[in-house]
């Protein structure tokens, strides 16, 4: 079901004007959730996917340009087996329940992080969701899935190098672009507002590039409890922030 748009100035007491073009969210708290709940941690993971629905409906009715939600970083893998396996289920299974949502409110779907390692089920969610989203000009929904910002960087650096032992590009032509243009997010904006959630004040290996001039914002809510509200008040902080990207202000 699509969902109608909202318009910020009604909702949020902002000219469209006013909103970050890109959104990028470290999703944290899941397992805090559920200690405090006396559950499993897959519970607040069940939970974290819940709200992972209501911000990506929200952001889309919003008009938000892109959403990049840190889903599971390449560090993650060192958590239990158990909870990784079922995380991975999960990640499927809401590949799946989601699709319809996406397609319907013109949600394109992208991921960033390596393939390999990935279970098959997932890379299959993953590709079918893309691909069937792939012509849509609403929300960009980027999963960093697999992700470490370090690594990513690297592999960059490696694209680069190879260009320029074939021929294909000159050193000199290496510049701040050129690098830009070989991560996981080329063609898209870098982000304009990083939201960490759970009081957590780390960057945790996420878009460090891509996060030089972008607005941090820090809540105390838990992932599972994060509703259009809290995403309402960091919007609202964003706008009432003086971005100077190094300069003075006017």
């Amino acid at each position: 079901m699509r969902e109608p748009p909202l318009d910020p100035r009604v909702v949020l007491g902002l000219e469209p004007h006013q909103l970050p073009r890109h959104i990028a969210i470290i999703m944290d708290g899941n397992g805090r959730w559920a200690e405090q709940h006396g559950l499993p941690r897959i519970r607040g993971h069940a939970e974290g996917a819940r709200a992972v629905r209501a911000i990506v409906t929200e952001c889309a009715r919003l008009g938000i340009g892109y959403l990049t939600l840190y889903s599971f970083s390449t560090e993650n893998w060192k958590r239990p087996r158990d909870e990784v396996e079922a995380l991975m289920a999960m990640y499927a299974e809401y590949l799946v329940a989601e699709r319809e949502t996406i397609l319907s409110n013109n949600v394109r779907l992208v991921q960033i992080g390596r393939r390999e390692g990935l279970p098959g089920d997932v890379l299959r969610e993953l590709d079918t969701t893309a691909s069937l989203s792939r012509r849509n000009t609403g929300l960009t929904l980027c999963l960093a899935l697999n992700y470490g910002s370090r690594q990513e960087i690297v592999e960059a650096v490696r694209t680069l190098a190879r260009e320029v032992r074939d021929g294909r590009r000159r050193i000199e032509e290496i510049d701040e672009a050129a690098l830009s243009g070989a991560l996981y997010t080329a063609g898209m904006p870098d982000p304009d507002l990083l939201v960490r959630t759970a009081n957590e004040r780390r960057i945790s290996n996420f878009l460090l590039w891509q996060i030089s001039y972008a607005e941090i914002y820090v809540t105390p809510v838990l992932w599972p409890d994060f509703r259009p509200a809290d995403l309402h008040e960091a919007i609202r902080d964003f706008a009432a922030r003086q971005r100077r990207f190094g300069g003075l202000a006017p």
